[in-house]
């Protein structure tokens, strides 16, 4: 993963750049105030930091950044879980208007500048005298010891959030005690109450139907009676049913069919309307035969019904609603139950808290190995860059109990020179020491950490000399592993470099604009000259230029860096 171009609008006194940018070590050199910091300004921007209404050019109305960078899968990751666009490229924009007021997007989406943050520790990691980012995080800090002893955190993590859920269910459970006693002994009461009618599911509709059957059961059988008579006619009496009046009429019509076919048509319905009622007539002493008063099945109801109806009020639910309602209530004293058993809580809190444990142990057991190597790979480093005698220690303070990172704290002392006690990196006093301090650590660990791209922002500040030359040696091969962009002054670090960028500016319109090209060929041999004399160009330092510039860098290898 690297940055692989950059845009500036209207940026402090960029009036318009377009830059790409390629993989290896990249130098960065200029005249004094040609404004060499512009683009790490700028991709700091990029990617969170504050933005003032300073950084738009004088009579612009707004500025913008644009920084393109080669998406890692871990990257893609990040933009999937935070909702972004994935694509072949990662594009961060960034715009400031001069009121201060700014606004970002990721892939063409908005964000905000904790979201640049985010993404952007995992793209840059930027050194210098006063931007420290990686080694003044303790999560980076540990992150690089980590990656060196080739930790895997991610069980102890998960034991730890184990550990946590176990721990927070017994807290629960000890804390509301009485609560659950008072829930259990209402939800009991209830379910046993319920439990006495035992309330089936759809039995009520059936009781309703049963219950009113029986209620009108006299009036149901002297209707059947009634209308069986009306059909049929009394046994015994003077008066005709129906269907002895229809069989007559039917009669009559065919009768005189013959002299009106209308009659037939009449007489045949009838003769229908006559089956039915046949039927009607059968049906109901079929009812009869089997009906028949029960006082005693209807008392039995009346109670069962009344019971329904007494519990339904007293919880204040539907009869219908009574049979979920003991289901209901049933599953939450299972609840209760589960939650009341302290012995099986504190049983699985104790078992999560001795697996959390294991996985610090095993953690920290790594972490104890791989502390002294690294600690003297950057002390062996420090040495070639001038700090003789410098001393780099890695610190391992014990924690009081385990924490989701493990059981200690990691932190880097550093002790400039010899005969000096380490303090931690970020209160070592010498901004030029912070610097090179810095580049001994990223040529250490350059294969293990996470951003793709290290910035070094004038790290060879207070070096000259043999010492200047083997920074440059240093980054050229910490080029090989990492995107290297260094801002210097040294023509020893520039010459060794893969990429030259040129930073100049200059007056149009009465306004002062700051530009970046790439140099090559004759064109970079004079900006080394300009470095090694100043502007007079001699043949002396252009020969010295295109000496240096003809003679191949021998990249230090790592054990050489670690001896």
């Amino acid at each position: 993963m690297a940055l692989t171009h950059i845009t500036l609008r209207d940026f402090v006194i960029v009036h318009e750049l377009a830059l790409d940018l390629s993989a290896g070590f990249s130098v960065l050199t200029g005249e004094t105030g040609a404004g060499k910091s512009i683009l790490i300004d700028a991709l700091q921007l990029a990617l969170g930091a504050r933005a003032e209404a300073s950084v738009v050019r004088e009579g612009a109305s707004r500025c913008e950044v644009c920084a393109e960078f080669d998406p890692t899968p871990r990257i893609q990751a990040w933009l999937e879980n935070a909702g972004f666009e994935i694509s072949a490229n990662l594009l961060l924009r960034r715009t400031v208007d001069t009121a201060g007021k700014s606004r970002a997007w990721v892939n063409g989406s908005p964000a905000t500048a904790t979201q640049l943050r985010e993404i952007g520790e995992q793209l840059l990691d930027i050194h210098g005298q006063h931007a420290w980012q990686s080694l003044t995080r303790p999560d980076a800090v540990r992150g690089l010891l980590d990656a060196y002893a080739g930790t895997d955190t991610r069980p102890l993590k998960a034991a730890w959030q184990a550990w946590r859920q176990a721990e927070q269910k017994l807290a629960d459970a000890l804390q509301a005690q009485s609560t659950l006693v008072n829930e259990r002994e209402r939800l009991a009461w209830q379910i046993g109450e319920l439990e006495k009618l035992n309330p089936q599911v759809d039995e009520w509709q059936e009781l309703s139907t049963q219950h009113g059957r029986l209620a009108n059961a006299q009036a149901l059988i002297d209707g059947a009676k009634q209308s069986t008579t009306m059909l049929e006619g009394e046994d015994h009496g003077d008066d005709e049913g129906a269907l002895r009046q229809l069989s007559r009429a039917i009669q009559t019509l065919q009768s005189l069919g013959q002299f009106e076919p209308e009659f037939q048509a009449l007489a045949d319905v009838l003769t229908s309307a006559q089956a039915q009622a046949e039927d009607v007539a059968y049906s109901l002493h079929a009812y009869l035969r089997k009906t028949d008063l029960d006082p005693a099945q209807l008392a039995e109801l009346d109670e069962r019904m009344g019971l329904w109806l007494s519990l339904a009020r007293r919880y204040k639910k539907t009869p219908d609603e009574l049979p979920l309602s003991l289901q209901t209530w049933r599953q939450d004293m299972a609840q209760l139950d589960a939650a009341a058993d302290l012995d099986s809580l504190q049983k699985a809190e104790q078992a999560a808290h001795k697996a959390c444990l294991q996985a610090a142990k095993a953690v920290s057991l790594q972490r104890q190995k791989a502390a002294k190597p690294l600690a003297q790979a950057v002390s062996s480093a420090m040495q070639q860059l001038g700090m003789q005698g410098g001393r780099f220690e890695v610190q391992l303070q014990t924690l009081d109990a385990p924490a989701q990172h493990g059981l200690e704290e990691v932190s880097f002392l550093v002790a400039g020179h010899e005969g000096s006690t380490p303090r931690p990196v970020g209160k070592v006093a010498s901004g030029g020491e912070l610097s090179r301090i810095a580049l001994a650590i990223a040529v250490t660990t350059s294969e293990l950490g996470e951003a793709g791209t290290l910035i070094f922002d004038e790290v060879d500040s207070g070096v000259g000399g043999a010492v200047a030359e083997t920074v440059g040696r240093l980054m050229k091969q910490l080029g090989q592993h990492r995107q290297v962009l260094a801002v210097t002054h040294l023509p020893q670090v520039a010459a060794c470099a893969d990429h030259h960028l040129l930073v100049s500016k200059a007056a149009a319109k009465g306004q002062v604009s700051s530009q970046v090209r790439s140099v090559q060929g004759e064109e970079r041999v004079s900006e080394i000259a300009r470095m090694l004399g100043g502007e007079k160009l001699s043949a002396t330092t252009l020969a010295h230029a295109r000496e240096m510039l003809g003679t191949p860098s021998k990249p230090l290898g790592r054990k050489a860096a670690q001896s």
